[in-house]
């Protein structure tokens, strides 16, 4: 695997988190009024996601 510098780790921890911040809110403000299953179904995916940016971002190998 190809080892990736401190500006992709960083860049790829961030469209992680932003996907995170965009599905809770997309499932809260708008998704909620038409399925509140969906609503929790999108609030657990990311739920997972912020550990997943933590361990791409603080790579140890580097």
């Amino acid at each position: 695997m190809a080892r990736r510098t401190p500006r992709q780790r960083r860049i790829g921890y961030v469209i992680l988190m932003g996907t995170c911040f965009i599905l809770i809110a997309t499932a809260w403000l708008l998704v909620r009024h038409f399925s509140v299953t969906a609503a929790i179904a999108m609030s657990a995916v990311a739920a997972f996601l912020p550990p997943i940016a933590a361990m791409y971002g603080n790579d140890p190998r580097e």
